[in-house]
């Protein structure tokens, strides 16, 4: 099992320490008492998501022998509009340039979200996730 700690620093700002002794800043908006230093926890999340399945869907392409030159992920998310304002939806928009056949991303990303990525697993079980995705020549 992980731990990670999480510390007050001050204002509306805290500092995750996790396992592999990295530090993640988090901080709140100058109207929400912060001093806008580093991105929301929210956002963290969200953040976390997409490295999560990017790591597995280059790894994957990797093994299939067609490893992309270039993998951005935009993530779009809906929340409900009362408290506790949960993510409802999240739409990921992969775009990968590089000689990937459109079949492999695809496997790829699908094997990410149904199997490998815990991050997209528990999230699915709150919020519906959708994607797309584009492959660029280069």
């Amino acid at each position: 099992m992980g731990q990670t700690m999480v510390e007050y620093v001050g204002g509306m700002a805290f500092v995750g320490k996790v396992a592999s002794g990295h530090d993640v800043r988090m901080d709140a908006g100058e109207s929400s008492g912060g001093m806008d230093t580093a991105a929301r926890p929210v956002e963290v999340l969200l953040s976390s998501l997409g490295g999560c399945t990017g790591m597995d869907v280059v790894s994957i392409l990797r093994k299939m022998k067609t490893e992309p030159n270039a993998l951005q992920i935009e993530i779009q998310d809906e929340r409900a509009p009362e408290y506790p304002k949960v993510i409802t939806k999240i739409h990921l928009v992969y775009k990968v340039t590089g000689d990937v056949p459109e079949e492999n991303l695809t496997k790829a990303i699908e094997m990410s979200l149904a199997k490998y990525c815990p991050i997209a697993n528990t999230l699915g079980g709150v919020a519906k996730i959708s994607y797309e995705s584009s492959v660029i020549a280069g």
